[in-house]
Order: C-alpha cells, then sequence, then structure tokens
C-alpha cells in the first residue's frame, strides 16, 4: 500500500476537501470526459446526493461544482477570479471552459440538490450528465468525492481503484503492524521508510520542494488566520477569535503573566486561525481533510515556537510520518466525515499529528505507533454534526482540541517504551466499525446533534 504524502496533504480550497474540493475536482474530470468525447456538447447538468445534497450549500459544493465545470481547480483557485466568473455566469448562463464549446447552464434549474435518492457507492455522491442542443444526456458519469479530495468514479470505486497501483516501493506496509516490524527489521525511522518510498516514485528533489511548499501554505494559513477578525460568512455570524486570542497571548507572554495551561491556548489558537481561514474559503492544505486541516499544522506551530531546540529542518519528517500514519487510516477505514464521522477527521489528523510530534522529539517506531493509537482512540465515535451544514460549528474549535489532544498523545507516547494494549491497527479498525454503525443523522448531513439543537439562525 503507498499513498503519497501529497495524496493525503494538498493544498486546495475551503470550506471542505470533500464538499468542496472533492466535487471541483470531480468536473474538472468531467471536461476531461467531454473533451475526449467524439460529439460537441450543447450544456451540462449536475445533481448533487447524500451529504452534499443535505449540507452542500453551507460547504459551498454548489459554488465548487460550477467553477470546477468552468475550469476552476483547486490547487491554482483564485477567489477574485472565481467571483467574477459567477457574477458572469448569473447574467449569461453560459460556461466557458478551455477547449470545449459555449455550454448551456442555468445554476437555478441545472444544478439540482437531490435529497430523496442517495447513490450505492458512498454518502458523497454526485452526478454530472453532458446535453445536446435539444437538452438531451449524451455523456453521463457518477462520481464519489470519498474524502480529502479523493475523488473515484462509480466504475473506479467498484473495481477498487482507491488502491495504489503503481510500480512497486522500498518499503510497503498496509497495517501499523508491519509497520513496526519493517522498521524493525531495517533499522529505518518511519520518515526514513516514507521518504525512500516517496523518492522512488517522485525523485529527491520534488519531494523536498513539495515538503517546503506544503510548509509554507500551513503556516501561511495560520499567519493568516492570526491577522484577520471580523464575521465569517454562512449566516451563523460566527465572529472570528483567533487574532484576538493570538494578541491577548502576546501580551500576556510580554508581560509574563501567563499560567502554565495557557500553551494550551497557543496551540488552540493556531488550529483555529487555520480552520476560520478554511471557513472563509481560504487557501488550505487538507491535513488529511479541510474541516480538520488545523490539527497537523498547529502542532507543528507548537513544536518550532515552543518546544527548545526544535528545528524547521525537522519539519519533513513530521509531514513523512504524520503522511504514513494518515495513509494507513484511510487505507483501512475513512478519512471521510460523511462516512464515519468526525472520527474519521479529527480523529484521525490527531492520530497523525502525534505521530509527527513523537517522531521529532526523537520517539522509537514503536512510540510513534502508541502515539497516533491514543490519540485515535480518544476521539472515537465522534460525530460530524455542522451547524447549518457550515465548517464551523463545532469544527473550528474542534481543531484546537485535536491539537491539544496530539501533543498530550505525543507526551504520554515518550513516557513510555512503546509497549501498550490497544494496537493502532485495532484502533482503526474500531473506528471503522463505530462509522458503519453510526447514524446518517451524525454523519455530515446536519440532521442531528448540535445541528438540530441549537438555533441556525
Amino acid at each position: 500500500m503507498f499513498l503519497s504524502v501529497f495524496e493525503m496533504f494538498k493544498v486546495g480550497v475551503g470550506p471542505s476537501s470533500s464538499h468542496t474540493m472533492g466535487p471541483m475536482v470531480a468536473a474538472a474530470r468531467f471536461l476531461d470526459a467531454m473533451r475526449a468525447a467524439p460529439f460537441k456538447p450543447g450544456g451540462v447538468r449536475a445533481s448533487l446526493h447524500g451529504s452534499l445534497a443535505f449540507t452542500g450549500v453551507g460547504h459551498a459544493t454548489d459554488r465548487a461544482t460550477i467553477l470546477g465545470l468552468a475550469g476552476f481547480v483547486p490547487e491554482t483557485y483564485d477567489r477574485g477570479e472565481a467571483d467574477a466568473e459567477l457574477a458572469r455566469l448569473r447574467e449569461e448562463k453560459r460556461l466557458r471552459p478551455e477547449g470545449l464549446p459555449e455550454l448551456r447552464f442555468d445554476p437555478e434549474t441545472d444544478l439540482v440538490f437531490d435529497y430523496e435518492r442517495k447513490l450505492p457507492g458512498h454518502a458523497n455522491g454526485m452526478i454530472l450528465m453532458a446535453t445536446d442542443a435539444q437538452g438531451d444526456v449524451l455523456l453521463q458519469e457518477t462520481y464519489y468525492s470519498v474524502g480529502g479530495g479523493f475523488v473515484l468514479t462509480e466504475a473506479e470505486l467498484a473495481a477498487g481503484k482507491d488502491t495504489d497501483d503503481g510500480p512497486p516501493v522500498p518499503h510497503p506496509f498496509k497495517s501499523a503492524a508491519e509497520m513496526v516490524e519493517m522498521s524493525a527489521a531495517t533499522g529505518l525511522t518511519v520518515a526514513e521508510m516514507k521518504r525512500a518510498n516517496e523518492i522512488s516514485r517522485g525523485g529527491a528533489d520534488r519531494l523536498d520542494r513539495g515538503l517546503a511548499r506544503l510548509w509554507d501554505v500551513m503556516n501561511g494559513c495560520i499567519e493568516a488566520g492570526l491577522a484577520t477578525d471580523g464575521t465569517l460568512p454562512g449566516g451563523l455570524r460566527v465572529r472570528r477569535r483567533a487574532k484576538a486570542i493570538h494578541d491577548a497571548l502576546q501580551a500576556e507572554r510580554g508581560r509574563n503573566q501567563s499560567a502554565p495551561h495557557t500553551i494550551n491556548d497557543w496551540m488552540s489558537v493556531y488550529a483555529m486561525a487555520v480552520n476560520e481561514e478554511n471557513a472563509a474559503g481560504g487557501q488550505v492544505v487538507t491535513a488529511p481533510t479541510n474541516g480538520a486541516a488545523g490539527v497537523v499544522p498547529a502542532t507543528i506551530r507548537y513544536y518550532l515556537d515552543h518546544v527548545p531546540g526544535a528545528s524547521r529542518s525537522r519539519v519533513p519528517e513530521f509531514l513523512l510520518t504524520a503522511a504514513a500514519i494518515g495513509g494507513l487510516v484511510k487505507y483501512n477505514a475513512s478519512i471521510s466525515g460523511a462516512e464515519a464521522g468526525c472520527q474519521a477527521e479529527v480523529g484521525s489528523a490527531a492520530a497523525m499529528a502525534a505521530a509527527g510530534l513523537c517522531a521529532v522529539l526523537g520517539g522509537t517506531t514503536a512510540q510513534i505507533e502508541n502515539a497516533a493509537e491514543i490519540a485515535l482512540e480518544h476521539h472515537l465515535g465522534m460525530t460530524c454534526d455542522p451547524v447549518r451544514g457550515l465548517v464551523q460549528v463545532p469544527c473550528i474549535e474542534r481543531n484546537g482540541l485535536g491539537a491539544i489532544k496530539a501533543v498530550s498523545a505525543a507526551s504520554l507516547a515518550l513516557r513510555g517504551d512503546g509497549v501498550h494494549l490497544v494496537p493502532l491497527d485495532a484502533c482503526i479498525e474500531t473506528m471503522r466499525q463505530t462509522g458503519s454503525d453510526m447514524s446518517e443523522k451524525y454523519k455530515e448531513t446536519s440532521l442531528g446533534g448540535l445541528a438540530v439543537n441549537i438555533p441556525n439562525c
């Protein structure tokens, strides 16, 4: 099993990897299919199903789908250009993607939220259609946004294309037990094995440049969040709090008035800064999803800013270790809130962050595995019940608590020798089973929990 660090960590756009980035990627793929087709399309239509329908507006799924059909992709997304394109489309009702003729598309009628029909492959399903001049369907494809920005067609999902089919890598492991055994046999750390695997596929230069960019974007997202106040979009009138909290923390530190527990506020504010940026539709790095994007960068900033002897040169080791753990969770369970609740998003992120921190603090592979297990175990059963379908409440604060749990898990693991009762593999399987048993009300549909028990306006 191989899942690249650049698949676990993707530069993209908020507020959701599965509901925003995924549909945009699916639409881009459909444009490619249209360009390869032997006919000339006259228009396009789209229908959203399952969780994409129920929380689509709050997650900007409609906006992302339309922009994807207009030719936008997450990696190069520009908010100003997107707003201008949507304004033009509202007036002209025509899409102009590169390499295709003008396409009829009325956002009011050609994008349907189908609340009745859930598609069989995954909770996040969508159907895209190309039509002729009379409106008859010429080409149709079903896509599933399976979490973290990963997208599969109906045929790919049925064929198991969610797994790696590339050339062999030097150190393949598909379970935590195999990872620990392979590390012991080779004398390599988790990050060293992951690095060798990455280099075998893409080369050292691409890896190093890519890792540096990931941290630059993550850290830039933190800084943007710490510098911005105001109210988040969406109608809940949620105030940005990261800037004010950060300003207060800096002032307290200057007066030497900080209590020891204030370190928790620093971790929280870094994570909240990221997730406020995500909620505002800014540029983020999925880690492993947008809804959980604050945990890993917050833990890295905690390490760099608050741990004596920390070095930025260790950040690639952190990211590689975290990606290895995230790959195990995705391969053996899920990172999708619509599939397994928030345990699959913030829980997975906390496990990744705990492992990464444990690694850069000198932990053994056994301690790294233990750290990831502790962090994930104490997120088991966590529901995904965003108020009004927005990635704001409880998501923003939840990332802060996820970072705190990650640091605590790494610290506890480092106090031990790596021997513990519950293996990470068993915890991942438990998360999968818990997600399977969880009511759909608590899996990113906003039909239960906090989403129905507090006012939505």
